[in-house]
């Protein structure tokens, strides 16, 4: 039977990590894999009141709770300590405001293949509606498990990203050693997304910064200047609709002086097109509009991935039109695409999000 590590990193929200630990002390500890190794590691970054004083040893349930000190914030390099001290087959990472809510996780993850380096749940969000980010296959960092094995063997989450895409690079690392990504609706967790110590412009910044270090590392030669360019144009707008058009500058700016320091993991063709999720929206939505002989279509909910969902419908020949009565959703990020269809419930979605494992 799997074993499970929860990992949680947490900075100055002692009342937010005590409410996760609530949560997470009423889940059936049968629901968890091996009972007797289950564990939850709380990686304190450096918070001004030291969280480990006012934890308990074991929470409700049973499961053990480790506490780790750091004396500097580190950021998500906390989450690479957790998992060095952790015991667990899989690492189930956690936000201070996250939890699992519902789902066998201990059969969820015993049944995977080997193949599988990581699989990210249903995140919803207690304000209502899904989390949105991620993609086919890149998981987000609230509510997701990943091979221990796996995490160690690609070098876990890298220090330089400090917050926000950090989960790219990884889940590009873990495509490149051979390893499967997915998602299963079979998992279900919840993120309070607690606004405290969130500044959009940093925000906005650092995805800006991040996103064009992803890219650069992993995208093949012919694609990358294309992805660059759209992704910049894309974080350009929100900048200008948000009002942050200087947190854009700073990042262009550092993404300048840093792109050619970065080191060049180029994933092969059809590494990138699962990465980008090209490969999902092939495999999935194009069958199923050529299955029904659907020759035009309008896109609804566009969001992160819509020119991916654009380009592979017109290398198939089907056309966007708004006046079509057949609707594609145009986002490929797994909370944006529920979210979509709970609005529009006959609008296709782009790749499959069930309660068996995306792949």
């Amino acid at each position: 039977m799997t074993s499970i590590s929860f990992v949680i990193p947490t900075h100055n929200r002692t009342d937010d990590v005590h409410k996760t630990m609530d949560v997470l002390g009423r889940y059936p500890i049968e629901l968890l894999g091996d009972a007797q190794r289950v564990e939850l590691i709380v990686v304190d970054n450096a918070s001004d009141t030291p969280v480990g004083r006012v934890l308990p040893s074991a929470l409700a349930n049973g499961i053990s709770v480790q506490s780790i000190r750091l004396e500097t914030n580190i950021a998500t390099k906390a989450r690479n300590i957790g998992v060095e001290h952790a015991s667990g087959d899989w690492i189930v990472m956690l936000d201070d405001d996250s939890a699992p809510i519902e789902g066998d996780l201990g059969k969820v993850l015993t049944s995977l293949p080997e193949a599988v380096g990581a699989i990210g749940g249903e995140i919803r969000l207690s304000s209502g509606g899904y989390e949105a980010g991620g993609l086919p296959e890149v998981v987000i960092g609230c509510g997701c498990a990943i091979r221990r094995e796996a995490y160690l063997q690609v070098g876990g989450y890298d220090e330089s990203f400090g917050y926000y895409a950090e989960e790219y690079d990884l889940c590009a690392k873990l495509i490149g050693a051979g390893y499967h990504v997915g998602h299963s609706r079979a998992m279900v967790f919840e993120h309070r997304k607690v606004l405290q110590g969130r500044n959009f412009s940093e925000i906005l910044y650092r995805l800006v910064r991040n996103n064009a270090w992803v890219l650069t590392r992993y995208a093949p030669v012919g694609v990358k200047d294309a992805v660059l360019s759209e992704m910049f144009d894309r974080y350009q707008q929100i900048a200008i609709k948000e009002g942050v058009e200087p947190a854009f500058d700073r990042a262009i700016g550092e993404v300048h002086g840093t792109l050619e320091t970065q080191p060049i993991r180029t994933l092969s063709e059809t590494q990138w097109e699962r990465f980008s999720g090209a490969a999902a929206v092939r495999a999935h939505l194009i069958p199923r509009l050529q299955s029904e002989h659907i020759q035009t279509v309008r896109i609804v909910a566009p969001g992160k991935g819509l020119d991916i969902i654009e380009h592979e419908l017109a290398r198939v020949g089907i056309q966007i039109n708004d006046e079509s009565a057949h609707l594609v959703i145009g986002t490929i990020s797994p909370g944006s695409m529920l979210n979509a269809k709970c609005v529009r419930g006959d609008a296709i979605s782009a790749w499959l999000f069930g309660t068996e494992m995306s792949l």
